[in-house]
């Protein structure tokens, strides 16, 4: 099992395997054909108060990354992600954020890895 992270603007790959989307909000001008996605699991996303609180700013990012974490021990929708990662060979969490290395897909891959 190999589990990515990519950027959602980036262009899809077939080395992709399946794509899963780990933000709460569609990312803004992507059509849903164009992300490919196999399934878009908003839930798995941090809150929306720890979202806001972090606002993709570096020095926040230690803080946010423990929160997340904390916030993952509560959440039911890991499951799914898990399921998914346990039966197939490549899972790509795809996100919006502008931060290849400061976002929720690098958290959740070290989770679920």
């Amino acid at each position: 099992m190999v589990v990515r992270i990519k950027r959602i603007y980036e262009e899809p790959a077939e080395e992709d395997g399946c794509r899963v989307l780990v933000d709460r909000l569609w990312p803004r001008g992507v059509s849903k054909e164009r992300a490919q996605l196999a399934v878009w699991l908003k839930d798995v996303a941090p809150t929306t108060g720890l979202r806001r609180w972090f606002n993709h700013e570096e020095p926040k990012w230690h803080e946010f990354r423990a929160r997340y974490t904390a916030e993952l021990e509560q959440n039911d929708a890991v499951s799914k992600l898990r399921e998914l990662v346990d039966s197939h060979d490549v899972v790509t969490l795809v996100y919006g954020a502008r931060s290849e290395t400061e976002n929720q897909a690098v958290v959740l891959r070290d989770y679920v890895s």
